[in-house]
Order: structure tokens, then C-alpha cells, then sequence
């Protein structure tokens, strides 16, 4: 075989040797498959309206949705917190699955355990696995807390982690006074942002509930299921600082996910202090960052007595200053002239690059909050956007979009596909193209389809590096925001010009 210690190739290159090429024709013949010509009839096909019609009339079967299920955002909501362990009721492969898809993602080592819950549990119930999981995980990895949400399975079999939890610290599995928030996370409904919010709803009560409230001058923010937590997050401190308001990031994820190269592994590193959670109850009022997708939250917010303000992914001009007005308003405190610079500065690259952005047609698909952020964007550059794919679409995110795109002449051709997936998108890029497809890795399929130029914004970025560094909110992550757009937009404009083209020009 052409692979060895000696010289070690990527499978891009391995797959290509002579070795490997005998043995995918060899697998061809053994499965019978069907002729090349024959293949590329029906790809083809499945690219025409009428078949967009009959895919559009499927109701009962979802193909390649762009959203993931409750408990990977149940881990992300509580690795937030200082010392502690994500833990899920349910299998060894759920839980794996989650620590791949966020290591794939932020490339760093992602600690949650399960109970391991196997054919037994599910006929019998979990309680067993609970109470040995619970000591397990406390004895072995020392945490401060530990945060239970559920899977299919726990959910199907009807396990209450109340009760379960109660009946763990009555056995000594761990201390009674050690501190277990929990969420039911059934992943058969909704999507990761709705497990972020009900984990972090789960939090909160636990911090809370019980605590007399006495306001103070501070105020929450949170960034909701968000995979550029890491550098949002620290984007969203700064911006505070400078205008120097006191606060607390409830379920902080910055340091979690982006742990240095030290010499030393830190199981826990990062989070939201416990005591700094639970003081947080006397803020005035909490910023979501993604109100959508924390709607649970902030009703509890609320309910407490303090006021909740909901955002959408303050990315661009008029997404930033709805927030900084929103804490300027809860604290008092003024817009200083150093952010009006850098407001000024967004406003001004727009500018620069406005010929090369007017009228350009998007396609886009994610999470509801990031699509407003996104789609307001694209509105505020002159760009068109004409497909919006929601998979994981709420009623309140409907009514939001169309608000939007009916505020701007920019938006009159859009059209919301809210509950679509995206095998609809294939056919919604292949009936009516556009310029440019915005969306996460998983759009790179529909990028080589229908050759449709791919900006990967959203979560998951697999198969790139570090995106999730650089800030999308912001003024300074509208800037990034707008550099990748016009990175591919400049991109495509050049290999269109292979053909030997005069406009193959240095400036642009």
C-alpha cells in the first residue's frame, strides 16, 4: 500500500493512488452500481423544476437538516460554567458524538461524559445508570458541578432526572449539597439552540431560584449556541469595557473552547464563576445576544424581576448599535467616541467596497438569530438576499425575517423557506441560482453541485481552520464579515478570467 510510517499522506493524496483506484472499481463492480450516464440522467433530473415540485411536497421526511439535536447545545450551555462537567443520560455514541462535533469545530479536546445507557437501561429505565454515572464522574474528574441533560432514549423511556438526581445523592453517590442542574433535552424535537436554551434555563433556576433579588448596577449577557463564542464573546467584553459597565457573561464559553499549548491539559478551563452566576440574579436585566433561540430563558429572566432584552446577532451596523443602545439603556451609561470611530470605520470599508457588493444575490441557511444577523447585513450592503433556509424556523423567527426584508427595497424578492432542509436548497440553487450561498460547512456539497460559491459562515465550520478566532459582531466583526464575502466575491471574479480575460486585474 502506498501508505507508511516513512511518508505519510493525506487521504486526498492516498486516494488517488494506483492501490486505492484498483480497489474503488473492484468495489464498483462487486455492488452491481449503476452506469455512469445513467447516474448523471437522474442527477440531472433532480435538478429541474418538476422535480423541485415533488420535493417540495414531501412532508414527512427530512434530508440533510441544517440543525443538530437538543443535547449538543444542553453541553455547550454547560460547559459555560466554571468547573463544570457536562453529563448526558443517555449512550456512550450520543455524548461521543457531541465531544467530535465541537472538537471538529473549535479543533480543542471537549470534555462531557454519559451513563452509558445500553439495551438494559432502555428496557428497565436509567435510575442505575445515574446513580453509578453520577459517582463515576464526581470521583474520577473532581468537578465543581455537574450539568445532566437526556437523549432519545432517556426521553422515550419517560426517566425523570429530578427524581433520579434526588435518588443519586440519597444512595452517597455524590455530596446532597453538590450542585446538579439538569434539562430534559429529548432530541426528537427542536434543535441544539432549543437544548442550549432549556440547559441554560436549567442553570439559572438552579442559581436563583429561592434567592431574594436586590438590584444592582450590573447587567447579564449571553451569547446563546453560538460557534463563534470564543472570539464573540470577547468582542462583546471589550465593547463593554469601553464603555465601562459592569457585568456578567452567564454561560462564558470564550476560554473554554480555545485553551493554550502550555504543557498542561485543564479539564475545565474557563466558565462563569459559580458565585458570579448566582450574584447575577440582582442585575438589572440580561442581553441575549440570540433571543430566539433563549426565548425559555429570558421568560425566566423575567420572572425574576429582571428585564430581558432580545437581540439577533448584532453583526453589522445597525445589528451593534441595537446593542450597544440596549446597554446603554440598562446601565446609563454613553456610546463613547471610540466605538463611534469604530462605527464610522465599518461605514466607510462599505463604502469602499460598494461597487463590488450592489446587487449581488445570496442564498443562506443556519440557526434563526444568525440568519436576521446575516440577512440584515446583506440588506445593509445593497445585496439581495433570495433563499433563506431555516430549518430549525420558529414562528417569531417568520415574523421577524419578513418584517426585515419588507423594510428594505433590497429584500422585495426574498423568499423565507422556514422547516426546509437542505436537499430543498439543492433545488432552490438549481432552479433559481444565485451569486453566493452563505452557510456552514455543510453547504460545501451544494457548493460542488450546483456551483454555487460557498462563504462558510455558521456553525459547524469543519473543514477550515480557526474561524471561530475572529469575531462576526460587532463593528469589528462586520468588518471580518464583510471581508469574507468579498474575499470570495473577488475569488470567483478571478477564476472566471482563466480564459485569458484582460480583467485578471491587480486592483480591485
Amino acid at each position: 500500500m502506498a501508505q507508511s510510517a516513512e511518508k505519510v499522506l493525506d487521504h486526498s493524496a492516498l486516494f488517488q493512488t494506483p492501490e486505492y483506484k484498483e480497489l474503488f472499481e473492484r468495489k464498483r463492480v462487486f455492488e452491481h452500481t449503476v452506469p455512469v450516464d445513467e447516474v448523471k440522467k437522474t442527477c440531472d433530473w433532480t435538478k429541474t423544476w418538476e422535480y423541485r415540485e415533488i420535493n417540495f411536497s414531501r412532508e414527512v421526511l427530512t434530508i440533510n437538516p441544517a440543525k443538530a439535536c437538543q443535547p449538543l447545545g444542553a453541553v455547550m450551555a454547560a460547559a459555560g460554567f466554571e468547573g463544570t462537567l457536562p453529563y448526558v443520560h443517555g449512550s456512550q455514541g450520543c455524548v461521543a458524538y457531541f465531544r467530535s462535533h465541537f472538537n471538529r469545530h473549535f479543533k480543542e479536546p471537549v470534555s462531557a461524559v454519559s451513563d452509558s445507557m445500553t439495551e438494559d437501561a432502555a428496557v428497565f429505565g436509567g435510575l442505575t445508570n445515574m446513580v453509578d454515572g453520577l459517582a463515576n464522574a464526581y470521583a474520577l474528574y473532581k468537578p465543581k458541578m455537574i450539568a445532566v441533560s437526556t437523549t432519545c432514549m432517556a426521553e422515550v423511556i419517560g426517566d425523570d432526572l429530578d427524581a433520579f438526581i434526588k435518588t443519586a445523592k440519597d444512595k452517597g453517590s455524590i455530596p446532597k449539597d453538590f450542585p446538579v442542574p439538569f434539562a430534559h433535552t429529548p432530541s426528537f424535537v427542536g434543535s441544539h439552540v432549543t437544548g442550549y436554551d432549556n440547559m441554560l434555563k436549567g442553570c439559572l433556576t438552579h442559581f436563583w431560584e429561592g434567592r431574594e433579588r436586590k438590584e444592582s448596577a450590573s447587567i447579564n449577557i449571553n451569547g446563546g449556541f453560538d460557534g463563534y463564542c470564543v472570539a464573540n464573546l470577547r468582542e462583546v467584553k471589550r465593547l463593554l469595557a469601553e464603555m465601562d459597565v459592569e457585568y456578567t457573561v452567564l454561560s462564558d464559553t470564550s476560554d473554554v473552547y480555545d485553551t493554550p499549548t502550555n504543557g498542561e491539559f485543564n479539564m475545565f478551563a474557563g466558565g462563569t464563576r459559580y458565585d458570579d452566576a448566582v450574584n447575577a440574579l440582582h442585575a438589572k436585566g440580561t442581553i441575549f445576544m440570540q433571543g430566539i433561540s433563549a426565548a425559555k430563558s429570558a421568560e425566566y429572566v423575567e420572572k425574576v424581576g429582571q428585564k430581558a432584552v432580545s437581540l439577533h446577532c448584532p453583526i453589522g451596523v445597525a445589528g451593534t448599535d441595537a446593542f450597544l443602545m440596549a446597554v446603554s439603556e440598562l446601565t446609563g451609561k454613553p456610546i463613547p467616541a471610540s466605538l463611534e470611530l469604530e462605527r464610522g470605520r465599518l461605514v466607510d470599508a462599505i463604502a469602499d467596497s460598494q461597487a463590488y457588493l450592489h446587487g449581488k444575490k445570496f442564498a443562506l441557511f443556519g440557526d434563526p438569530d444568525m440568519l436576521l444577523g446575516l440577512t440584515g447585513f446583506l440588506l445593509e450592503l445593497g445585496a439581495e438576499p433570495v433563499h433563506i433556509v431555516c430549518t430549525n424556523s420558529t414562528k417569531d423567527f417568520v415574523e421577524k425575517m419578513e418584517q426585515l426584508l419588507a423594510a428594505s427595497p433590497f429584500g422585495q424578492e426574498a423568499k423565507l423557506w422556514p422547516g426546509k432542509d437542505l436537499w430543498h436548497m439543492r433545488s432552490l440553487l438549481a432552479t433559481e441560482p444565485v451569486d453566493f450561498l452563505i452557510g456552514s460547512s455543510h453547504g460545501k456539497y451544494l457548493e460542488r453541485d450546483t456551483g454555487t460559491p460557498l462563504i462558510r459562515i455558521g456553525f459547524p465550520i469543519f473543514d477550515r481552520h480557526h474561524h471561530h478566532r475572529f469575531p462576526i459582531w460587532g463593528y469589528q466583526g462586520g468588518l471580518n464579515v464583510l471581508v469574507k464575502i468579498l474575499d470570495k466575491i473577488f475569488d470567483t471574479l478571478d477564476a472566471s478570467t482563466v480564459d485569458g480575460s484582460p480583467s485578471f486585474d491587480l486592483v480591485r
